[in-house]
């Protein structure tokens, strides 16, 4: 392994000193310096360029210089959502929304919406663009699966010079960005057409097409990102505006909004943030303590002896194990409507690793939630409690997702916001470990292992932290009071062993006087 990174640091390093050499100094102009720039300082870029080109420095720097012309031609670094004109968002043609089985990001072009009309052609090649460039940088290159749904289409949709774009753009300008193509209903007629697409892939990307029906598409995509007409239970419904996007960002805390992840951090956020962790690290004992009670449900739902459950629950309370974390629930985190008023939610982190864990939790509806802690750190062998809980008077939404991120860290024990913001910017991508939840939306009962409610009374409930405190409270006053017992205990002994004594001593001396006086 280590032989390999150093092969692949050396391909790395003759790919960027042959294009200063060979391509820079008679195209600079022809290229965007921002490009340029990035390309000096991110190894990264370079090896996905070279996976693609399967190693060949050559042909990895021609797809570089085509790619960086065809950037700078297309304003690709300046694309914005304002560049692009509004009803080509409001058609709803392309949109990122989902993820396939395999977690990868679905990219969607809905060909029924698209008409081919070449003087719109410039303004629709720049919105795939914009949004292969927009997800490119938000998620550091990771690939997408592109999905054509060809149901309801038909000769008036066909554009081949559009099709062929979006496929370039896979292949000669986004390096290892694309995991596979699913076409859904594909027409007998568009049969030839497609024909020619498969040449302008090449032979190492055909297979990545899947062309499917309502019978198999759920072989790559899972029901519930697959809207009603394709089999699948997905109640989105395209609309424009907002940008529409599973754009997982920073929740709120108990505090209001943290962005110490972002790049410019502001002293009063690190002040929030380190409050917060300061709580945190109060707790940490008790998480310690609640360590051998966690192993048990964990050995419980391994072996699958987990039988009670509430009467309406759909689900028991399960595991997701990770490589770094074990996630409860696994799945889907269960809110009250707004009738029912259930707001709150809580997520078990458990560290199942010997090093201290960082992560941070996002989402994609930030303005609805406040998480506690939100970017935290987790010892080696203990369990922590997240808070998830709906602010003001926002409802959950099916559509709402949280997304978990942790890697681990090489220091002996937690780190303070400062350290962890830097980590999170350092770390490599590969080292991190996600895992995706769900919203849930009950009208009644829910799994009550899940949800923090009201009582019938209108008491605020407790949150776990708070019935924490008060369990180790009352274990520590039972100590002191079983400490005071074994004293008394103590006390009574030696008052017996003294008193038996005193009589032994006693008896003793009646002995002696009555044995002289004979």
């Amino acid at each position: 392994m280590a032989e390999q990174r150093q092969d692949k640091a050396a391909l790395v390093s003759e790919t960027r000193r042959r294009f200063e050499a060979e391509y820079l100094p008679d195209k600079s102009d022809k290229y965007d310096s921002r490009d340029v720039e990035r390309l000096q300082q991110d190894d990264k870029w370079i090896e996905n360029y070279l996976i693609w080109r399967h190693d060949v420095v050559d042909d990895t720097l021609k797809m570089i210089d085509e790619s960086f012309q065809w950037r700078k031609e297309y304003t690709v670094n300046d694309l914005t959502e304002s560049v692009i004109p509004k009803w080509l968002f409001e058609s709803g043609s392309l949109f990122l929304h989902g993820y396939d089985k395999e977690g990868y990001k679905l990219f969607w072009f809905r060909v029924k919406h698209h008409i081919r009309d070449p003087k719109q052609q410039l303004e629709k090649k720049k919105l795939v663009a914009f949004w292969l460039e927009h997800y490119a940088k938000r998620d550091h290159g990771k690939p997408l699966t592109v999905v054509f749904d060809m149901s309801e289409t038909g000769i008036s949709h066909i554009d081949l010079d559009f099709v062929r774009f979006i496929v370039n753009c896979f292949t000669d300008y986004y390096p290892n960005f694309l995991t596979k193509i699913v076409i859904f209903e594909m027409p007998w007629i568009m049969n030839a057409a497609f024909k020619i697409v498969k040449g302008w892939l090449g032979p190492d990307a055909i297979s990545m097409l899947k062309f499917t029906n309502k019978s198999d598409v759920q072989e790559y995509i899972s029901g519930e990102y697959l809207p009603p007409h394709m089999g699948g239970t997905d109640s989105f419904k395209y609309s424009y505006p907002p940008l529409v996007d599973d754009d997982f960002q920073t929740p709120l805390c108990e505090n209001g909004p943290i962005t110490s992840e972002d790049e410019h951090e502001s002293k009063e956020e690190i002040d929030a943030d380190t409050k917060e962790t300061g709580e945190l690290n109060e707790t940490q004992n008790l998480n310690q303590k609640k360590m051998n009670s966690v192993e048990q449900i964990s050995k419980s739902e391994e072996t699958d002896k987990t039988e009670v459950k509430p009467k309406n629950a759909k689900k028991a309370l399960t595991t997701f194990k990770g490589s770094l974390l074990h996630i409860s629930p696994a799945e889907e985190l269960y809110f009250g409507s707004k009738e029912t008023g259930e707001k709150k939610c809580l997520i078990v982190l458990t560290n199942v690793t010997k090093n201290v864990v960082a992560f941070k939790v996002r989402t994609t509806a930030p303005e609805k939630y406040r998480v506690k802690p939100s970017n935290s750190s987790c010892e080696p062998g203990t369990s922590l409690d997240i808070i998830v809980s709906l602010h003001g008077g926002f409802a959950a939404s099916l559509q709402d997702r949280f997304l978990i991120m942790a890697a681990e860290m090489d220091q002996p024990s937690g780190a303070g916001v400062p350290e962890l913001t830097q980590f999170w910017k350092e770390v490599p991508r590969t080292k991190v470990m996600e895992h995706r939840l769900r919203c849930h939306v009950v009208e009644s009962s829910k799994p009550f292992s899940l949800t923090l409610k009201e009582n019938a009374f209108n008491i605020p409930a407790k949150t776990n932290e708070d019935l924490h405190i008060q369990l180790t409270h009352l274990l520590q006053i039972n100590k002191r009071l079983q400490e005071q017992i074994d004293r008394c205990l103590w006390f009574q002994q030696l008052s017996i062993v003294l008193s038996l004594l005193s009589v032994t001593v006693v008896a003793f001396c009646f002995y002696l006087m009555y044995t002289q006086r004979s």
